[in-house]
């Protein structure tokens, strides 16, 4: 190792005056620096109850492309970015390099984190890359925010000295994929919670809850709206020997004049963060139109269970950035007892062993790691499908993952669907008796509702595409309560999603090396993020704030440009610690 590798890992050497970074003052990539430069800044001082951390690899993400679209109308920022602009990167591995003083028993100058991104204080997000500057900067401080927030420290050790920065860095996307897999879902009303049963034209007399409505669990408020006669004398005999709350409501409120709360919801599995809301709402009876009015009374983690035995009359217009962001679950059963409804068929968030899984718009950085997961569990499909538009990713995606694949005796089909008539006639053969899996890499409305017909019983969709609150999709919910199928959404993880995926990659299971697509220096993140935009690489761009200026390039291109670090690639093609380490000797000032 070259004195100057050796110095940099060691973080020996003198702090700057100066911090170099790229600010964001507002919507639209016009407001990323000043003259689409990047900025230098007074290196920050940190104080005695804080950190000073170098920023060492930084993975872009779409994410950031959300702010960069949305500026301080994001719901993440709560600044006025004119003034206090926002530094992206939430993708970040750092070293510290500066310790406080009353943190000098815990800390030392060298030691190396990730950064868990979804940083909650008080229930109020204050994300590393949003409300806290992030790595798209040289140097930045950690306060107490990250030390000592809502779920305890978000700084997690990299415990292995040959660990890579982009390899650690890539470990936040990767456990947001991790995470898509350990998804939780109640499987009972929420104990104390409230409760809003709403009958229709097609509700029954006889229904009853044989668990969740009892001394050992319910709600602490209930609201009815038309419930049957008998079923409701049911409901407040048992109200007043509980101590419940209740209310009636005549009418359902106009759903434009519902003020529904997006204060974003912590990722720990249903603690906290719910916003204000009904936590259950049952519907007696498939009443598409009362369905759409209810449910923007759903809170945070709300479920709303659809009780009925025949399909519904029309497609359900559903809002598919609130299932996915605000992690709302539409369940329900064909009986009387509502209990059941919630226990019967549990959301499952794990690919069924030996299925049939469909990847939607599985060319892209996200997508490619769906798929490398899926090939790789012990117990995964065994179909997979890959659809991309774009010819040029799925043939990338099919050389990288097709032959491993094959290896372990899965049927991998890759298919662009811009290819009409190829695409109907292979789709149609897959989709006999459904897919018991389709996740969703593609944020668009119209995918999602026809991807969402080829569900096949107790199949299960995954949103995991960010997309926005407020658009919405037809969905044929009696496949909720006829057939057990379920439309979830998963977005962000936790601190435990990011030790298990560090802890997978340290011990060689998982690569995230092998997300990499292109990389460059700090200087080039405006292209980089650009090209995120433009989705011009299959795989993830990491940016290396610290190295010599280098132009925004892609693994293919470093035969030409360095060709020391393209003959440490993996097959002329893959990112491994050995090239980074080559990349710093060449690079680094």
């Amino acid at each position: 190792m070259s004195d100057k590798l050796a110095k940099y890992k060691q973080a020996d050497f003198p702090i700057p005056e100066k911090n170099r970074l790229w600010p964001l003052y507002g919507a639209g990539f016009e407001n990323l620096g000043v003259n689409g430069k990047l900025i230098e800044v007074p290196m920050p001082e940190y104080g005695p109850d804080e950190l000073l951390v170098r920023h060492d690899a930084c993975g872009h993400c779409f994410s950031d492309i959300k702010v960069i679209r949305a500026g301080q109308d994001h719901p993440r920022i709560y600044r006025n970015m004119k003034q206090d602009p926002v530094v992206l990167g939430h993708e970040v591995s750092v070293t510290v390099v500066g310790v406080g003083d009353t943190l000098r028993d815990q800390y030392q100058v060298g030691d190396r984190f990730i950064v868990q991104a979804d940083i909650f204080v008080n229930g109020v997000s204050s994300a590393y890359g949003y409300e806290i500057q992030g790595g798209l900067s040289e140097y930045a401080i950690i306060d107490q925010r990250v030390l000592n927030g809502d779920h305890g420290n978000y700084l997690i050790p990299i415990t292995k000295d040959s660990t890579g920065y982009a390899e650690a860095a890539l470990t936040e996307p990767w456990a947001c994929v991790i995470a898509a897999y350990q998804l939780h879902y109640r499987t009972a009303p929420r104990p104390g919670g409230t409760m809003w049963i709403i009958g229709t034209g097609r509700a029954k007399d006889a229904y009853t809850f044989s668990s969740g409505f009892d001394e050992l669990a319910h709600p602490s408020k209930l609201m009815l709206t038309h419930v049957p006669e008998r079923f409701a004398t049911w409901l407040q005999e048992r109200a007043a020997i509980l101590g419940i709350e209740i209310e009636h409501i005549r009418e359902l409120p106009d759903p434009a004049t519902i003020e529904i709360d997006d204060t974003p919801v912590s990722p720990a599995e249903d603690t906290g963060g719910r916003g204000t809301g009904v936590d259950d709402i049952i519907i007696l009876g498939a009443d598409p139109d009362i369905i759409e009015q209810a449910s923007p009374n759903l809170a945070g983690y709300g479920v709303m269970i659809i009780m009925d035995d025949v399909p519904a009359a029309r497609k359900v217009n559903l809002d598919l950035g609130r299932i996915h962001y605000n992690r709302w679950l539409y369940a329900g059963g064909t009986g009387l007892d509502i209990a059941k409804a919630y226990s019967d068929v549990p959301a499952r968030s794990t690919l069924k062993p030996g299925g049939k899984a469909w990847f939607v718009g599985a060319g892209g950085p996200m997508g490619r790691m769906h798929v490398q997961r899926a090939i790789q569990a012990s117990d995964g499909p065994a179909t997979i499908v890959c659809t991309d538009i774009s010819d040029e990713r799925l043939d990338d995606l099919c050389i990288s993952f097709g032959m491993e694949a094959h290896h372990k005796g899965i049927n991998f089909v890759c298919l662009n669907p811009m290819n009409k008539e190829s695409y109907a006639e292979k789709i149609e053969v897959l989709k006999e008796t459904g897919f018991d899996d389709i996740i969703v890499l593609a944020p668009v409305s119209s995918v999602i509702a026809d991807a969402a017909t080829y569900l096949g019983f107790e199949g299960v969709m995954n949103i995991f595409a960010g997309v926005p609150r407020g658009k919405f999709a037809d969905i044929d919910i009696g496949d909720v309560y006829l057939k057990g199928a379920r439309i979830i959404g998963h977005s962000a993880s936790t601190i435990d999603n990011m030790r298990f995926m560090l802890a997978q990659a340290e011990q060689g299971q998982l690569s995230p090396n092998r997300s990499v697509a292109a990389i460059g220096s700090l200087e080039a993140a405006y292209d980089g993020l650009q090209a995120v935009a433009d989705t011009r690489y299959p795989g993830k761009i990491v940016i290396y704030p610290h190295i010599k200026p280098l132009p925004l390039t892609s693994l293919s291109e470093l035969e030409s440009v360095l060709p020391s670090v393209y003959n440490m690639l993996k097959d002329g093609r893959e990112w491994t610690t050995e090239a980074e380490a080559e990349l710093l000797r060449e690079m680094l000032p």
